[in-house]
């Protein structure tokens, strides 16, 4: 077996990290205090091919695989969490429906846009006040038929990217009769009259990266704007979010190895008894136990994005990567914090706010509980 990355990976990995430590890391700490979307960086993105990952090149893409892909958005997570989550949001959630199931037309249209970084970013809009984990059941906005077009009404409520987006995917009740079959998957865009993106929502971390309530009043949008089969919006919505959750995974560790790598310098640099505390056994513990979980989780998720491009089953592998790097790495930035001390607990240090940052990962795009359920069917075989 061989664990390497090839050379075309590896030359994207350092070409990817050090436009993240020299352009989106220093920045980070202004995002997160701000809560301003780091535009001016993104916009530099578009180049490197870093909001168009997995699109194919004939639609304005990169065309790259999936692991590459893994690499960016540990990279970016590494440098900004806030960043990183819009980012992941835009190229997964935001654009993977529509590489997926979008017509020809379709992707000609809206992805070339989107994936160039000549327009605004994507955005899924799927929770609802009463719709978190249960989709199906949950679902209140309605797309109802007239004419040649649909009319959309509802609240969608925690949409990433909504205030940065120019596109949406929205999933609405198609069928009021209700089961598997009564949700669809509609493109939206954001300037459709009838919208209202409500004031960013107050948050414990990712402030860079805007959340939004969203109200449609009356919306009406083509007929061809159906994306995929009428009907199929819950299987299409929970197969996007199975390949999300390896890019969740991703930027998870990626704030772990950012922390890591700070409490690594200042248990270097900061002495205590007379001697640097990283001499001291239990902040080596620490390390060890710190590094040792950065590079399961790392092996993981990029096991998973290797069966992901190889064309095998992953759904499984993408669960358990994304609930070992999310859980691990809330592990591994309280550490980082408990080797800075009280200085780990100020703003002044980038500790805090990974932690903070880090929360979020083990809820969005299928909390930690959700993600045991799948995996044990997977292993019970009722996924089969």
């Amino acid at each position: 077996m061989n664990f390497n990355l090839t050379d075309e990976q590896q030359t994207f990995r350092d070409v990817v990290h050090k436009f993240m430590a020299e352009e989106l890391a220093p920045t980070a700490k202004e995002t997160d205090e701000t809560a301003v979307f780091n535009w001016p960086v993104v916009k530099k993105m578009g180049p490197l091919g870093l909001l168009g990952m997995e699109v194919p090149e004939e639609y304005g893409g990169a065309g790259m695989d999936s692991v590459m892909a893994t690499i960016a958005i540990e990279e970016m997570g590494w440098a900004c969490g806030s960043t990183a989550l819009a980012i992941s949001a835009h190229n997964n959630l935001g654009m993977g429906p529509i590489v997926a199931y979008g017509t020809e037309e379709q992707k000609h249209k809206w992805l070339p846009p989107l994936a160039t970084g000549a327009g605004r970013l994507g955005c899924l809009m799927l929770t609802e006040p009463g719709a978190g984990s249960d989709l199906q059941n949950g679902v209140r906005v309605t797309a109802v038929k007239e004419g040649d077009a649909w009319v959309i009404d509802g609240n969608k409520m925690w949409a990433t990217n909504a205030s940065i987006a120019d596109t949406f995917v929205v999933l609405c009740r198609t069928d009021p009769a209700g089961g598997s079959r009564s949700l669809s998957q509609i493109i939206v865009p954001a300037d459709t009259p009838g919208i209202t993106i409500g004031p960013a929502e107050k948050k414990m971390g990712l402030n860079g990266s805007p959340t939004h309530a969203v109200n449609f009043d009356n919306v009406t949008v083509p007929r061809e704007n159906l994306l995929g089969e009428e009907g199929k919006g819950l299987t299409q919505t929970l197969a996007t979010l199975t390949k999300g959750r390896i890019s969740i995974g991703a930027l998870a560790l990626g704030l772990a190895q950012g922390a890591y790598d700070k409490a690594i310098r200042y248990a270097q640099e900061r002495e205590t008894f007379g001697k640097p505390i990283g001499q001291h056994q239990a902040v080596q513990f620490m390390l060890a136990d710190m590094a040792t979980e950065i590079q399961a989780s790392r092996l993981m998720l990029y096991w998973a994005a290797w069966r992901k491009d190889q064309g095998l089953s992953y759904a499984k592998e993408a669960g358990m990567a994304k609930l070992m790097a999310t859980e691990m790495s809330e592990r591994v930035t309280r550490n980082a914090i408990q080797i800075h001390g009280g200085f780990g607990y100020s703003r002044e240090f980038e500790v805090e706010r990974m932690y903070r940052d880090t929360r979020l990962m083990s809820i969005g795009e299928g909390t930690s509980e959700i993600l045991r359920m799948v995996i044990g069917r997977h292993l019970l075989g009722y996924y089969e």
